[in-house]
Order: C-alpha cells, then structure tokens, then sequence
C-alpha cells in the first residue's frame, strides 16, 4: 500500500510539472513570435539602408566627417606625446611654501633645452626667501632650482623670479 501511494505521488507530481510546462510554453509562445516578427521588421530595414544610396550631400558629410575624425586622433596623438605640468609638481611647490611667500605665479615652458617651471611671487625677508629656496632644492623632484642674486637686493617685500627644472 505504501508502494502504491508513493507510485500515484510520483504519477500525480510528473503530471502536474507537465501541465506546468505545456502552460508556461504556451504562455511565451506569443512573445517569442512577437520578438521574431521584429527582428524579421529591422533586418528588412536594415537591408533597405544598405541597399539605399546615398545623396550628394550626405556623401560629403560623410567624407567631411572622415576627415575631422582624422584631424582629431592627429591632435590627440600629438597632445598625447607632450608634458604636462602634473597636479604633482605644483603639490611639490606648494607643500614646500613657506605661508608668509605669497605666490602670483606659476608658469610652464618646454623648448629643446628642457622644461622649465618659473615662479613669480614675494617674500617679506631675505631669510624667508632662502629657506624657500632651499627646501626646493632639497627636494628630489626637481633637479635644479635657480634663484638669481639679484631677488636679494631689497631688505623686505622682496619680489622674486624662480626657475625651477623638474626631474
């Protein structure tokens, strides 16, 4: 008897998880044939545009667009291949500042000789500007810091030029 009841549970189960499967089937048929009649709709499009030529004026939109692209990659590739004064370098500066040097500037240029940083700024004292000075050029990320003579001449408010050769 036990045999038996476990048999008709087993029928009773597999019956119930076909009937599960033939309403689930017959429930998506319908989606599948939708997503079918539209992918049947945009390849026809889709070969209707290929098929289509193109109007003298979009063809030179086209050839006008190539052409920008290739103009573009040329400046990004070359801009790509210059250097540029990184956030690390003004950081280097500026944690090496002393707060009583005010800077007003920080400029950058390249030429074949090197890149060159120069700073433009003034300091209250001689002392002040040295020791500037020095913790610059004690800091490995620049190779040589050059402070003319001539930026001591004034005792007090002393505006100097710097220029800097980073590493």
């Amino acid at each position: 008897m036990t045999r038996a009841f476990y048999l008709r549970l087993t029928v009773v189960s597999l019956l119930v998880l076909g009937c599960s499967m033939l309403v689930a089937g017959v429930a998506l048929l319908p989606s599948y044939f939708f997503v079918k009649v539209k992918q049947n709709l945009v390849l026809s499009k889709l070969e209707e545009q290929k098929a289509e030529t193109l109007s003298s004026l979009e063809l030179e939109a086209v050839t006008l667009t190539g052409k920008l692209n290739a103009k573009l990659n040329l400046v990004e590739s070359s801009s790509q291949n210059k250097y540029i004064v990184s956030q690390k370098v003004i950081n280097e500066i500026l944690l090496k500042k002393i707060p009583e040097i005010k800077i007003t500037r920080i400029s950058y240029s390249s030429s074949q000789e090197g890149r060159k940083i120069q700073i433009s700024g003034t300091a209250p004292s001689r002392d002040k500007l040295l020791s500037f000075n020095n913790a610059l050029s004690n800091d490995p990320a620049f190779k040589q810091v050059d402070l003319p003579v001539s930026n001591f001449v004034k005792g007090s408010n002393i505006s100097f030029f710097m220029t800097i050769i980073p590493n």
